[in-house]
Formats: C-alpha cells, sequence, structure tokens
C-alpha cells in the first residue's frame, strides 16, 4: 500500500512539473505575440532563445522553482575522449529542471522551424524531431515534447504535410493527430511502437 502511494504521489508531482514547464513555454509564446518579438526569417534557434529569455523572466518560474538552460548537451559515455569530443555531442533545445525529495526531474524540448510550402523543414521535422524521441534517437532517453514553429501556412496545413510524408514512410498509424487543448493551444499527439508517444506543441507566428 505505502509503494503504491508513494508511486501516485510520484506521477502526481511529475504530471504537475511538465504541466508547469509546458505553461512556462506557453506563456513565453504568447508574450512574443505581443511583443511582436518573431521575424518570420528568424531561424528555430532564434525564437528559442528569445521565448527562453521570456521564461527565465516569468515570475512562476522563480515560484515553481524550476531551473532552464539552453541547448543541453546530451553526454555519450561510448565516445573516445580525445581532443574535442565534446563538440560532437547531441544537443537538444531546451531543459528545465526541479528538486523534489533529493531527487532531480528534467523535461526537455526539442523545437522545429515549419513551412507549409518547405516539404524540406516537414521533413527535417520527422527525421531530427520525432525520431531522435524514439529507439535508436539521440533523445530516446530524454522525457519531452516536440514544438513546431509555424512561419508559413496554418497549423493544420502543416499538420497536413507531414502526416503525408508519415504515410510516404508507410507510417500512417503514427500520424499526428489533434487531442485536447492546453491554455488555448490545441494539443497534438503521435503514438508509436513499443507505447512511445510524443506531445507536439504547434505554435503559429503568421497573422
Amino acid at each position: 500500500m505505502a509503494g503504491t502511494l508513494n508511486s501516485s504521489i510520484f506521477l502526481n508531482f511529475q504530471n504537475k512539473f511538465k504541466e508547469r514547464c509546458t505553461t512556462l513555454f506557453i506563456e513565453a509564446y504568447y508574450t512574443s505575440i505581443s511583443n511582436n518579438s518573431i521575424s518570420l526569417d528568424f531561424e528555430e534557434n532564434d525564437i528559442t532563445a528569445v521565448l527562453h529569455n521570456y521564461i527565465d523572466e516569468n515570475p512562476n518560474r522563480k515560484k515553481w522553482k524550476i531551473f532552464t538552460n539552453r541547448e543541453d548537451y546530451q553526454f555519450d559515455k561510448t565516445a573516445n575522449q580525445t581532443k574535442g569530443f565534446a563538440a560532437k555531442f547531441s544537443r537538444i533545445d531546451m531543459r528545465f529542471t526541479k528538486f523534489w525529495e533529493c531527487e532531480e526531474y528534467k523535461y526537455f524540448i526539442e523545437a522545429k522551424n515549419l513551412k507549409i510550402n518547405d516539404s524540406g523543414l516537414k521533413r527535417r521535422y520527422i527525421t531530427t524531431g520525432i525520431n531522435n524521441f524514439l529507439n535508436g534517437g539521440k533523445y530516446f532517453n530524454c522525457d519531452g515534447f516536440l514544438v513546431g514553429y509555424i512561419l508559413e501556412g496554418t497549423v493544420e496545413n502543416c499538420v497536413e504535410g507531414i502526416n503525408k510524408l508519415l504515410k510516404k514512410d508507410k507510417r500512417e498509424n503514427e500520424k499526428i493527430e489533434k487531442i485536447s487543448s492546453f491554455l488555448s493551444i490545441d494539443s497534438h499527439f503521435t503514438f508509436h511502437p513499443e507505447e512511445k508517444e510524443i506531445y507536439h506543441l504547434l505554435l503559429s507566428y503568421v497573422n
């Protein structure tokens, strides 16, 4: 009974932590819209840098005692440690961290630009986004979600384009689906073999 109770408390904490991380990111997005901070020619790292600054300045982050950093290097214990080896490590765009009961909990974000008329970006969203969170990918052991910055077209257009590529790859059962909403933003998910699911936060900067 005690083990079940402890497990339940842990899951509640973990879910609340993830919800707060997502809240901080969405609030940063809304602030960037209000301040007209994002240009449609920005690279994805430019957008992430702006949003991370808003997250850092958000008083709720301090209230919730959540730490963040950009471009978190994923240490590879199997790497041949010769001069310059660390520069080859994979980097994920953002990491949230919180301590609870002497344990450290992390939540990660990987972000990609998306444009309706750029099939290369949509393909890249799959190969370096979705696939990196799956078995064999660079971020397989990272608990986190994918962000798509919509810089041309609509969320629906871009989702349709990505799903067409997944269908072409014979992965139609892994298509992006709108399941719910959070803070007035649609929540999209993909469901993959081995019961892996990925949350997709698709944010439009198109007026």
